[in-house]
This record gives structure tokens, C-alpha cells and sequence, in this order.
């Protein structure tokens, strides 16, 4: 009867222990078992908002220097990123561009972030970036000269539409290019995503 419960005890002590190394021995990142995380757009918002206005360099100012400005139109889109990996994961860097009427790119950048995701689990992100009707103007005139004309539009009510249209969101605004960099471990893989975000 001893043998019997001292054979047990060694059998129960035994499976505990390789349970235990079971259950704490962490999957190591590779580029075979990464999982692309899943992205999705939470939402999109003009956090501040100033109008608009455009002034040429003959307007003298209440104060300061004249010069070709506009007011500012901040985007900013909030991401959920869910890693499905049995281990953490950072996203390191998010490129992008933004465009207006599907097809009119207005800005093309990159944020640095580092922002780790446990294993199994979710968070959010959220990247912020600015154009000012001076830069949009710009753009209407030389990289998307050739499409406003196809389209037979006006620059300037074309440049007004859209400062009125993206906060009310009535002016459709692509989150286009986008280039999602994680890295785990020594191991780095970029996922694009593209998302229409009014």
C-alpha cells in the first residue's frame, strides 16, 4: 500500500512538473509563426478646427510678417491592432498617406510609436498628422494639377469644399499606403492597410 502511494505521489509530482514546463515554456518569434496582426480603423476626427482661410502676401497682417499661410486642418485616425500571437509584439513605425475625394493626396508621412501588445490581446493607437490650406494649395497646383483639370473642377472652390467638407464629413478621406511595422524578438514584418475613413 506504501509502494502504491509513494509510485502516486512520484507520478502526480512528476506530471506536475512537466505541466508547469508546458505552461511557461514561451513560444520564441520566427518568421514562419509571426501572425499579421489584425488592424482596424476605430475612428477618424478633426480634433481642432479654425476654419477656412487663405491669405496672400499683399494682406497686411494685425501682427507680424505677410506671407502666402492658411489655416490648419489636423486629421487623426485611431487604430485597434489585435496581435493573435502567443507572444508580445511592438508596432514601430506607421506610414502613410492621406487623400481626399479617393484620389487627391494631400500628405505622405511616417509616425514613430512603440507601442507593445501583449500576446492575445488588443490596444489602440492613434496617429495625428496636418495639412494647411497653403500646403493643399500647393498640391492642387502641382502634384494633382492633372487630375483637378480631368475633373473639370475649380482649384479654389475645390480647396474650399474640402476644408468644409473633411470636418463634417461630408469630403471622403482615404487612409491610403499604409505601412505597419511590428517587431518581436529580432523578427520585423510590415503589413499594409488601406481603409476609406468618411
Amino acid at each position: 500500500m506504501k509502494k502504491k502511494l509513494v509510485l502516486m505521489t512520484v507520478l502526480i509530482f512528476a506530471l506536475s512538473v512537466a505541466l508547469i514546463s508546458c505552461v511557461t515554456t514561451q513560444v520564441k518569434p520566427t518568421d514562419k509563426n509571426f501572425l499579421a496582426p489584425k488592424i482596424t480603423l476605430e475612428s477618424f476626427e478633426v480634433p481642432f478646427y479654425d476654419g477656412y482661410a487663405y491669405y496672400d502676401v499683399k494682406v497686411k497682417p494685425t501682427k507680424g510678417q505677410a506671407s502666402k499661410r492658411g489655416t490648419f486642418l489636423p486629421m487623426s485616425f485611431v487604430f485597434n491592432i489585435e496581435n493573435p500571437n502567443p507572444y508580445p509584439i511592438s508596432l514601430e513605425e506607421i506610414q502613410y498617406s492621406v487623400l481626399f475625394d479617393k484620389e487627391f493626396g494631400m500628405i505622405t508621412t511616417a509616425d514613430q510609436v512603440s507601442n507593445w501588445i501583449p500576446p492575445g490581446k488588443s490596444d489602440q493607437v492613434r496617429v495625428t498628422t496636418m495639412i494647411t490650406t497653403r500646403s493643399a494649395l500647393v498640391g492642387l497646383l502641382l502634384a494633382n494639377a492633372v487630375t483637378l483639370k480631368a475633373k473639370g473642377w475649380k482649384m479654389w472652390d475645390t480647396l474650399e469644399k474640402w476644408w468644409k467638407g473633411v470636418p463634417e464629413g461630408t469630403t471622403p478621406v482615404t487612409f491610403s499606403e499604409g505601412a505597419f511595422t511590428f517587431t518581436a524578438n529580432g523578427v520585423t514584418k510590415v503589413y499594409s492597410y488601406e481603409v476609406q475613413a468618411q
